[in-house]
């Protein structure tokens, strides 16, 4: 596992392909704050809660100037479906390579019911306008995670 970006480090530049059929390249977002959040499978039923969140959270995530970005090793189709199945609008991104995932930190090895297996440690990092990394949170659970992510960046509760 590479090392984790901190506040105030640059944010790994990434041009991923999306579920709608285009591409986002985090670096033409600048000017925005962007949230970029990574999740191990779509359609399981942690990330579901997890997308879900962030989709009725947007709303006022947007309206405090945040984009927000899900990216998980999945292939493009599979995001598609998960998109339409659960009325996802943010961009669903695809890295089979793990290339942005081990960027992020979010690839490596973690420990569930007592086993070590590699994989997406489900993890949450906020761009700033500047491109620099302004909040890393790794290792976070599903449930209750878009709430405290809105706490951590001083937004109210949804």
């Amino acid at each position: 596992m590479s090392a984790r970006p901190a506040p105030g480090d640059p944010a790994p530049d990434f041009t991923l392909p999306a579920h709608d059929g285009g591409t986002v390249t985090l670096s033409q977002l600048r000017g925005q704050s962007v949230v970029v959040y990574f999740y191990p499978a779509a359609m399981t039923p942690g990330c579901t809660t997890q997308a879900c969140d962030f989709r009725d959270s947007l709303a006022s995530l947007t309206a405090a100037g945040y984009r927000v970005l899900g990216v998980s090793p999945d292939p493009v189709d599979k995001l598609a479906a998960f998109a339409e199945r659960d009325a996802l609008t943010f961009p669903l991104l695809s890295d089979p390579e793990h290339r942005v995932l081990e960027a992020y930190g979010a690839w490596g090895e973690k420990t569930s019911y007592g086993r070590t297996s590699v994989g997406v440690i489900r993890s949450t990092v906020v761009v700033g306008p500047d491109g620099t990394v302004v909040l890393a949170q790794h290792g976070v659970r599903a449930a209750g995670h878009v709430a405290r992510l809105r706490r951590d960046l001083g937004l109210d509760a949804a």
